[in-house]
């Protein structure tokens, strides 16, 4: 059986914009009726993740729908309780937070990696269905979503990063690492489904070798899960503007223009990096 052809990049981008349009409203709900939406991104290096989370949050009002993507640990918070500096990050009524990784971590990299101890990695497991079941009985609408990424398909992405200075930031040692660890991964991300697939917080499982099929199926998803409603905006009118009072704009010559870098630029001008599947 040949492979599964790729979503035809007009039809992903009209469809795209019409699944944002639906976004735009389904934060108008949760602003007006002070629920709060945590949406988790979790999978293998290169899975997707950052390009879906773009799209999610590319038309939403960044005031109140939040990326939370957090460097490793401080020396302080390796003392902490594990969640506590999750939890600081967590939505207010009315808002949205995206998180580009999460406490997963420690199910996966940490885990893979040896960045905690065993006793740490089992008391996660334990800690992990109860922090979330308490998020969820508070009122937060908790969603999880699971790239999952074909180790061909991976491969090949890390080699685009390897020669595109525009994403070479994308790619770090322990990125590179992953490759030679495909199988330890596997076993920890099925250990972790095991443990943290529970009904009240299933995983959702994006299959990403297809980058705009993934991110289409993942926003229609999420939109589907959360029961929002369309949200009647008043209609605004642009005001006159009244009559001049006499004001003369200051001389140019006493300002520091920026220069008209934009004149120089042809036409026929376009970036040699990039992304044929963007």
């Amino acid at each position: 059986m040949g492979s599964k052809k790729k979503m035809k990049k007009s039809v992903y981008e009209a469809e795209l914009l019409r699944l944002q349009q639906e976004l735009v409203d389904m934060q108008q709900w949760i602003k007006e009726t002070g629920q709060r939406l945590v949406v988790v991104f979790e999978g293998r290096d290169a899975a997707g993740k950052g390009g879906a989370i773009k799209r999610v949050s590319e038309y939403l009002n960044p005031r109140t729908a939040q990326i939370v993507a957090l460097p490793a640990p401080t020396e302080r918070q390796r003392t902490q309780w594990y969640f506590q500096r999750y939890v600081e990050h967590l939505p207010a009524a009315g808002e949205i937070r995206l998180f580009d990784r999460s406490w997963y971590n420690r199910a996966g990299v940490e885990r893979v990696m040896g960045y905690c101890s065993s006793a740490e990695y089992r008391r996660f497991l334990r800690q992990c269905p109860i922090y979330e079941r308490m998020l969820i009985e508070d009122g937060i609408m908790l969603r999880k979503y699971w790239f999952s990424v074909s180790d061909h398909e991976q491969v090949k992405r890390f080699e685009s990063r390897l020669t595109d200075p525009m994403r070479r930031w994308k790619l770090s040692p322990t990125d590179l690492e992953s490759l030679t660890r495909w199988e330890e991964y596997s076993r920890a991300k099925d250990d972790m489904f095991v443990h943290t697939d529970i009904p009240e917080a299933r995983w959702n499982v994006v299959e990403s070798d297809d980058k705009r099929a993934a991110r289409i199926n993942m926003i229609a998803h999420l939109l589907h899960s959360v029961p929002y409603e369309h949200i009647e905006q008043p209609q605004l009118t642009l005001p006159e503007r009244p009559d001049s009072t006499g004001y003369k704009r200051t001389d140019r010559a006493l300002q520091l223009e920026v220069p008209d870098h934009a004149s120089t630029v042809g036409e026929e001008c376009h970036s040699p990096y990039e992304d044929p599947e963007d």
